[in-house]
């Protein structure tokens, strides 16, 4: 029988229109990606240029937002698998979340390494904490664990939140980024000086995400079935080993590759040569402790592993890179507050914060509805009453439910309410409302510590870094944080004391350096 016209156009079509043929995003076959619609060939451009108005448009719109902080990201995909044990007890009698009691179970998880206050394309060498965040996309839902490779932080009240990024970040009228604003907020925020003196020490430059530590940093609560809380840090370990940089040779690196620590990670795992992390915890009643020299619920403070043992509870596998980076890696969306039963918050006040700030950010950055993305959606079942908003791309809409009932309670039908199977934990609380700081702030006593553990090496690339980071500042600055740092142990203030009487490189002088050595090594070329 002859072919129709019809039937051969519709032929071709479908011979044409395979996986690997380009389309516009209306599914429309683009049979010319190379020149726009014009009168004539050199003539003006006409407003109907289907495609090229929904592919420039769609350019023009490619990015979200940047992230405030954590903007610089890789990710990778991998399991965790729980050893059902905390030291030779089970771990059921301090938790009854199944991500830790079902040990058959290799939950899920998507992880996304970043650096905390330097943009998207910055080098991956700068001296910053890292972001250590992870998603377990557990049986009973979704709970992300955001924390940090260092296990404090430089403050311990939210409030003081913007300031300190604002402070970290450039200058708002040079756009350049200096140190006295950063030791401008140090000095005169004196809970900082234990941070300031790990970020500043070879801890502040891992040298890349696989040998790099995480923390949770922020007490959390485990709740049993009865319902009992206890206090628990968490702690990654990685298997590679930890390994950390001192400045010059960050400085070495970055010459060659400011991306290292994205291609390392994600070159060991298309090797085969998986990262790997052993999670370990430290729990403590629950209570205020009046035996401590700190509050425990302070997130500035460590809880040292010779008081509080560290006591290993599972391991984590990264096995997988992302197929897309911007549809995982830059959606991925986390916050403290996302937690499962078995799990709760304690009454830190950073934790507090973060858990409204975090999830309040992921709506403003990737819209209302972030939690339908792929890399951000549970693994279970979802069922709410929740609706609308920009991009709801839902398809099931209540299978299995009564779809005209979208509110609850109702005795029409619609969604029900879960039945507790478990005691809840239900802590008491009671006080005046007040705006005052903890009782036991101690702001000195940890930094001193945590200098006087450094490897000699350290603490010399410590001091180092200090006085040439504060060369750049003025005097009353110095004069400030040089008293912190005494406060934190004599020998310490004194060698930065010394550094600064001697005179370090100021960060003014290696940008002057920085302008004449461009104009000086620079080569004159011929207009064209």
């Amino acid at each position: 029988m002859e072919k129709s016209p019809h039937n051969e156009e519709q032929a071709n079509q479908a011979s044409q229109n395979s996986e690997d043929t380009l389309t516009n995003r209306q599914g429309h076959l683009v049979k010319d990606n190379q020149n726009v619609r014009t009168v004539g060939n050199r003539g003006p451009t006409t407003l109907e240029n289907y495609d090229f108005l929904e592919k420039i448009t769609h350019f023009d719109r490619e990015k979200v937002p940047e992230r405030i902080v954590h903007a610089r990201g890789a990710g990778a995909h991998g399991y965790f698998q729980s050893y059902g044990k905390v030291g030779d007890e089970p771990i059921s009698k301090y938790t009854r979340a199944k991500v830790f009691t079902n040990t058959e179970a290799q939950t899920p998880v998507f992880v996304r390494f970043s650096t905390v206050v330097h943009g998207n394309h910055s080098p991956e060498t700068l001296r910053d904490p890292r972001g250590f965040a992870v998603k377990f996309y557990t049986e009973d839902g979704n709970w992300d664990l955001v924390g940090n490779n260092l296990k404090i932080f430089f403050i311990r009240d939210p409030l003081k939140f913007p300031d300190m990024i604002h402070a970290f970040r450039p200058d708002p009228v040079t756009n350049v980024q200096n140190m006295e604003r950063f030791f401008d907020f140090c000095c005169n925020s004196p809970e900082t000086t234990h941070m300031v003196t790990f970020v500043l020490s070879p801890w502040g430059i891992p040298a890349n995400y696989r040998q790099m530590q995480g923390s949770g940093v922020h007490a959390y609560k485990w709740v049993n079935e009865e319902g009992k809380a206890v206090l628990v840090k968490y702690h990654w370990e990685p298997v590679q080993g930890i390994r950390n940089l001192t400045q010059k040779e960050a400085d070495q690196i970055v010459s060659k590759d400011f991306n290292h620590a994205t291609v390392d990670l994600y070159e060991a795992i298309e090797k085969g040569d998986y990262p790997e992390w052993e999670l370990y915890v430290q729990i403590m009643e629950d209570g205020e402790h009046p035996e401590l020299d700190f509050d425990p619920l302070d997130s500035t403070k460590l809880w040292y592993k010779e008081d509080y043992p560290w006591q290993k509870v599972g391991k984590m596998v990264l096995n997988k890179n992302p197929e897309n980076y911007f549809a995982e890696v830059e959606q991925a969306a986390f916050g403290t507050g996302v937690l499962v039963d078995g799990l709760d918050f304690s009454d830190d006040k950073m934790l507090q914060g973060r858990t409204f700030s975090y999830s309040d950010t992921q709506r403003y950055r990737v819209g209302a509805n972030y939690l339908q993305l792929p890399i951000n959606r549970p693994r279970k079942g979802v069922a709410t009453n929740q609706e609308g908003g920009q991009m709801d791309y839902r398809t099931n809409f209540g299978e299995g439910e009564d779809k005209h009932i979208n509110y609850e309670p109702s005795s029409i039908g619609g969604l029900q309410e879960a039945k507790r199977e478990h005691q809840p934990h239900e802590p008491y609380v009671e006080g005046k409302l007040t705006r005052k700081a903890i009782s036991r702030e101690n702001n000195f006593g940890q930094a001193g510590e945590t200098y006087r553990r450094l490897a000699d090496w350290e603490k010399d690339e410590l001091i180092k870094n200090l006085v040439d980071n504060l060369s750049d500042c003025r005097k009353e600055i110095q004069d400030k944080m040089v008293d912190n740092f005494t406060q934190a142990d004599e020998e310490y203030g004194r060698r930065v004391r010394e550094g600064l009487e001697k005179g370090g490189v100021s960060m003014e002088d290696k940008q002057d350096e920085a302008v004449e050595k461009a104009q000086e090594l620079s080569h004159p070329s011929d207009p064209y």
